[in-house]
């Protein structure tokens, strides 16, 4: 069973409906007893980090998501749910993360000279830098869909797989049994159910 964690922030509907389709059993959840007996866990969202942080704090999940991870039991965190993954972000004043993943999160529009548009929102194409689980059923090329203002930067050994938005957009992190992703597989068609399936066997 894989459980996705219920904070309030995220779009969860698709998302279990993507795992549905595909034949694999989820339950959204902000109980601990379902984290622990998860196979797996998926911490989604959209939004602001500060408030995002915030609101998970106030479930009283965080300890509880750490020492499952400790154990090695496999996290995904999509959109800002991989965000809130890293040590800190720059978002709307300087927050605290989970520090499951070195690196921060900083500001996209900040970065860019040539007037490409923030937030970044559609398809782009993931470059592999290495080799990952995740990417057991996709191949370099192929094109997932974004929708963010903010992006992960000093995370060059957690580094998985990029995008180009005038500066290289982390699209895939990992670091022991956690990953995470920039964009957003159950918005990314065939691909982003391969990656979800290629998870639910990690």
């Amino acid at each position: 069973m894989i459980a996705i964690i219920d904070y309030g922030v995220g779009n969860l509907f698709s998302l279990s409906s993507s795992l549905s389709y595909l034949g694999l059993e989820n339950k959204i959840t902000r109980d601990a007893k379902d984290i622990i007996a998860a196979d797996r866990i998926i911490l989604p969202g959209v939004g602001a980090f500060g408030d995002a942080i915030e609101k998970l704090r106030q479930t009283g999940l965080i300890d509880t998501i750490k020492a499952e991870v400790a154990k090695g039991k496999p996290m995904l965190g999509i959109c800002l749910g991989m965000q809130l993954l890293f040590d800190k972000s720059y978002e709307y004043g300087e927050h605290e993360g989970l520090g499951l993943i070195h690196g921060e999160v900083c500001d996209l529009n900040k970065d860019l000279t040539t007037g490409l548009k923030v937030p970044e929102m559609g398809w782009n194409s993931l470059n592999f830098v290495k080799d990952h689980p995740i990417l057991k059923y996709v191949k370099n090329g192929d094109y997932v869909y974004y929708v963010h203002s903010y992006y992960a930067k000093n995370c060059d050994e957690s580094l998985v797989a990029y995008s180009e938005y005038e500066v290289k957009v982390p699209g895939v992190v990992s670091s022991g049994s956690v990953v995470g992703t920039q964009f957003h597989p159950e918005k990314s068609g065939a691909v982003g159910l391969a990656m979800l399936k290629a998870f639910a066997e990690m």
